[in-house]
């Protein structure tokens, strides 16, 4: 008899637990997304001048009369402007911490954020973001168009109306299926880090050459689920709003001088370079450059080594030409970009951390921007 009451009394007991968890993931999965955009500048939010023809930003409260599909969403959406809005040519990171500290600000009170952006340097941007918005766990979605949205043919739509759904996608959990910042154009959800801008005519404008997109857009969103970043545990964010400018790329060709190279590697206060070379990471073998590049890292200057090719990476052991370069003490980017380089350069020195520091964390993957 005690024995059938325990029974019947655990039973009972994982009924209504697993009755309130139900109950707890249907209220989730049922609840009005609230989606936050933060809306920068660049063409998508742009407008032609009817005297001038030329194209300016409009007042993006406006954002429902011209593009009045998001109704159908059904979502609770509220905006921030840059007031200015900024062509993106103009963007720097005082304009990183800017967004940086919107989604801080906001971060408890919204289930994503989309973030609208000029197409020139929005990589820049979200390899930026990636790293300093540390231990993201919502999504950060960055997007834009080609044709602004107030045309009658336009991108800026489709992106818009995307990116607000990718924002507020979850899976079966309850949980945000995107947990990193990311570049919505056109057909492709992309890795923000792992991003860079191929074309400036068509739609499909981004793409991720080293690191499979993260969902395809067709008739649905397909989610890639192999290929989404995912912490290894839950902490609170936090938001690395000091960005070293001290760094500098150095994009190789033939005929480069010693004179030139030498006043590049001697900036004052220069503390890092993105050393664009090669192929596979190959470099002129004259004396002179592999001194230069070995007396700059002497000097305490973080030299990193990318390739100019958008597909594949660096392999420093491949041939003689890269051998000479490593042995010079300058470190391999693998396969990052050159966007995510040289941001992940700023962050780290911004942190205040040491050359050698800086060196030991550019061989780890911070946030999924790179292959070892």
């Amino acid at each position: 008899m005690q024995e059938n009451l325990l029974n019947f009394a655990m039973d009972s007991l994982t009924y209504y637990h697993t009755l309130g968890l139900f109950t707890k993931i249907t209220k989730i999965l049922m609840a009005q997304p609230k989606i936050l955009i933060i809306y920068t500048g660049g063409t998508i939010g742009m407008i032609e001048n009817p005297v001038t023809k030329s194209l300016q930003p409009f007042d993006f409260t406006h954002l429902i009369d011209n593009v009045p599909k998001i109704k159908k969403l059904n979502y609770e959406i509220h905006n921030i402007q840059f007031h200015p809005p900024i062509d993106s040519s103009n963007m720097n990171p005082d304009h990183w911490v800017e967004i940086a500290q919107s989604i801080e600000e906001n971060y408890a009170n919204y289930d994503g954020f989309v973030v609208l952006h000029g197409t020139d340097t929005m990589a820049y941007t979200a390899s930026a973001l990636s790293f300093m918005l540390e231990n993201l766990h919502k999504p950060v979605i960055i997007t834009g168009s080609q044709l602004p949205i107030g045309e009658v043919r336009t991108d800026g739509e489709e992106n818009l109306i995307t990116a607000l759904q990718i924002a507020a996608a979850r899976d079966k959990d309850g949980e945000p299926m995107i947990q990193e910042v990311a570049i919505l154009f056109e057909d492709y959800l992309w890795r923000g880090n792992r991003s860079t801008k191929m074309s400036a005519d068509y739609f499909n404008a981004f793409k991720s050459n080293n690191f499979p997109f993260l969902a395809r857009i067709g008739l649905g969103i397909h989610f890639h689920k192999e290929a989404l970043w995912r912490q290894k545990a839950h902490r609170p964010l936090k938001v690395q709003t000091e960005m070293d400018r001290n760094v500098m790329f150095i994009h190789l060709f033939p005929g480069i001088t010693e004179q030139t190279l030498q006043y590049l590697t001697n900036t004052p206060g220069i503390k890092g370079i993105v050393l664009k070379t090669y192929g596979a990471g190959n470099a002129l073998t004259d004396k002179w450059f592999v001194d230069l590049m070995r007396a700059a890292v002497k000097r305490g200057v973080v030299v990193v080594n990318v390739s100019q090719c958008v597909n594949g990476g660096v392999n420093s052991e491949r041939y003689m030409t890269g051998n000479a370069l490593s042995a010079a003490g300058v470190m391999s980017g693998y396969d990052m970009t050159s966007e995510a380089a040289i941001t992940k350069l700023m962050y780290l020195f911004g942190m205040g951390l040491s050359a050698d520091e800086v060196k030991k964390y550019l061989h780890c993957s911070l946030c999924g921007e790179i292959t070892i």
